[in-house]
């Protein structure tokens, strides 16, 4: 019998740090190890959670029985790195400590990298990533900001966008690439994307831009930022914080966890009603928008992300966008398969890691 290839997987997230076995593309072992952003909020610098993710990493190998050296390769979801087109980039100590240093924009998804870099050295088995999240197939027109000293910068959920948008345009009987989608990455952090032809020619930013999340602000108003940066009220790394970690959902309602605000709503609290459509409409408003980017020629708008199992929220979004197309749902995130999905090209030298 053919031996099967032995793959393991990382995907830190902002909350979350998802973690796979899988012998080719198929699963045998994962778990979502979760984080409150109290837990999180102790760490001063991002790399100060290295020791903490790590650990977990290795008792979840640990419990299961994996082998370090018995892997073929291991694969982590990358950060925001140098930007550059899709595709599968082999992990070394320049690029983990680009990511660390936030050379290109701060996010926990620079953790993997470099713990899958940590794990694979002592046995000499390659690490690599796929599709970043610095995946950049901009336009031209899209880096235009308003302000000559700062230009949009591509930042998204590439894999899980990618992914999700392939399975839409299969189902459409049709190749990704030849059909244009608005896609919806809804998670901790929302990111929102129009695809044309196998290429996202624009989307919001993860970090800085689009609609607020449960732990990001999202866009704000910017002259009245410069008002509140200019206070005593809060330092320049507390202000951070407020922006990406604990805004949006957070900052309202005093949780990132959407079930409890579900359930609050259920149980009369109008305010958690407010908020959670709230962010519903300015998901809705960004969709519209990358439509606009589209010309209005749009074959489908795809929900995808953790939050899209929200029948409330979906429902919200759904009213306020079907008219430009029908919605697709693809709900969770299919990053885990996708990352091993990509590490399997890499063996089978479909895909060659640069």
């Amino acid at each position: 019998m053919k031996k099967a290839h032995r793959i393991f997987a990382i995907n830190v997230g902002s909350t979350s740090t998802k973690v796979a076995f899988s012998e080719d593309a198929k699963a045998v072992a994962q778990k979502t190890i979760a984080y409150s952003s109290q837990e999180l909020a102790v760490y001063a610098e991002l790399r100060d959670q290295l020791p903490r993710r790590r650990q977990d990493v290795m008792a979840f190998m640990e419990k299961n029985g994996i082998a370090l050296d018995q892997l073929d390769i291991i694969i982590s979801r990358g950060g925001l790195g140098k930007p550059g087109p899709a595709g599968a980039y082999i992990i070394d100590e320049a690029l983990c400590e680009d990511l660390l240093a936030g050379r290109y924009g701060k996010h926990p998804s620079a953790l993997g990298p470099a713990i899958a870099l940590d794990m694979a050295k002592p046995s000499g088995i390659r690490a690599i990533i796929v599709d970043p999240p610095s995946t950049d197939e901009f336009e031209p027109l899209a880096r235009v900001s308003g302000l000559p000293d700062i230009e949009r910068k591509s930042a998204f959920h590439a894999l899980n966008q990618k992914t999700a948008a392939r399975k839409t345009a299969e189902k459409m009987g049709k190749s990704y690439e030849t059909v244009n989608l608005v896609v919806a990455h809804l998670g901790g952090g929302i990111t929102i994307g129009a695809h044309r032809q196998g290429r996202v020619i624009d989307c919001t930013h993860g970090l800085s831009e689009g609609p607020f999340t449960p732990e990001r602000s999202g866009s704000l108003p910017t002259l009245e930022l410069v008002e509140l940066a200019q206070t005593a009220k809060y330092t320049p790394k507390d202000l951070q914080r407020k922006l990406v970690g604990q805004g949006g959902l957070a900052a309202y309602l005093g949780t990132t966890d959407a079930i409890a605000i579900e359930s609050a709503i259920d149980k009369g609290d109008e305010k958690s009603m407010f908020i959670y459509q709230a962010m519903a409409y300015q998901i809705a408003k960004d969709i519209g928008a990358m439509a606009a980017v589209l010309s209005g020629q749009v074959d489908g708008i795809v929900l995808t992300g953790g939050l899209a199992h929200s029948k409330r929220l979906v429902g919200w979004i759904t009213k306020r966008t079907q008219f430009i197309a029908n919605i697709f749902l693809h709900p969770g995130e299919d990053e885990m398969a996708a990352l091993a999905e990509g590490a399997l090209r890499v063996l089978l030298g479909q895909e060659e890691a640069v």
